[in-house]
């Protein structure tokens, strides 16, 4: 009799679906948070393995903070498109108009950290009651304290000393009015394993994650995209070099890396070699050791 054997990724998989089944099983008004990234597109795909040939019951959210890259947003209206899904926008500009926040100036101005009241207004606008991301263990330290269940009180902040353990695949989704959850259903993947199921599956990918010229400039070793919200120093020159993005967040803060991957199959060889984190990409993450977590406290995705 022959036995049939999961493979890594199948597991992953299964278990990645069954959390998202578990949240429309437990909560009332569930969303998925979209960014644009290959994390957020895996999780978009398995939502559709999920319930398919039903269509995905709840909408993307995506926090549109005006300084994404066009590529982001050109694939996001595509996707939207393809999978037959709401799409919900919230607007961090309209956040400052309304005097919700204020603008960042300066070199290092960046709109990262305005996306957490513009995420928490829409969350409430909507009355989400849990929302989906695709936030991995291997990509941040303070990622690796959240359950797969992330237990938020009515001002969204999360508490990483009171977390409810999760025992035997049992998530326990009880919450007191104006409460939430943070749900992250592939917790348990790595950057490789999602490069290697984004491959298996062949689902399209927005061109920033493959090699392409470009126009950057380097700051503090980190080398960024020319555009029209990063504040030039008098001694930075931009020149084009041949690079890809691993992760897609705003333009003045996500960095680039110098690649001639243009392929996944090369990415995956990349990735297998690299010694730098998929987050040291990120200006934003290096303003203090504790910044992800600051904010995951505050109510960052």
């Amino acid at each position: 009799m022959s036995a049939y054997y999961l493979s890594h990724l199948d597991e992953l998989e299964s278990e990645a679906i069954f959390v998202i089944r578990e949240v429309v099983a437990q909560f009332e008004r569930p969303a998925l948070l979209f960014s644009g990234g290959k994390d957020s597109i895996a999780l978009a795909y398995l939502s559709r393995k999920a319930f398919y040939p039903a269509r995905i019951p709840f909408p993307l959210v995506h926090i549109d903070t005006g300084h994404n890259f066009p590529e982001t947003i050109a694939y996001r209206d595509w996707l939207v498109a393809e999978l037959g899904v709401k799409l919900i926008v919230g607007s961090v500009q309209e956040s400052i108009d309304k005097g919700r926040v204020k603008e960042e100036t300066g070199f290092y101005a960046s709109r990262n950290a305005l996306q957490t009241v513009t995420l928490l207004d829409t969350i409430g606008q909507y009355k989400f009651d849990a929302a989906m991301g695709g936030a991995r263990r291997d990509e941040e330290k303070a990622r690796a304290k959240e359950r797969f269940f992330s237990h938020r009180d009515e001002f969204g902040q999360w508490d990483p000393k009171n977390q409810r353990p999760e025992l035997w695949n049992i998530f326990n989704g009880r919450k007191n009015p104006g409460e939430h959850f943070r749900v992250f259903p592939i917790s348990n993947w790595t950057e490789l394993d999602v490069w290697q199921y984004l491959q298996r599956e062949n689902i399209p990918l927005p061109k920033l994650y493959f090699a392409h010229e470009r126009e950057v400039i380097e700051r503090d070793g980190v080398l960024l995209s020319t555009s029209p919200w990063l504040k030039l120093k008098p001694e930075e020159k931009p020149v084009v070099k041949r690079v890809r993005f691993r992760t897609c967040g705003d333009m003045p803060i996500t960095g680039a890396v110098e690649s001639d991957a243009d392929t996944i199959e090369k990415i995956i060889q990349e990735i297998a070699t690299s010694r730098r984190t998929e987050r040291g990409t990120r200006a934003d993450d290096r303003r203090s050791e504790t910044s992800m977590e600051d904010r995951k406290r505050n109510g960052y995705f």
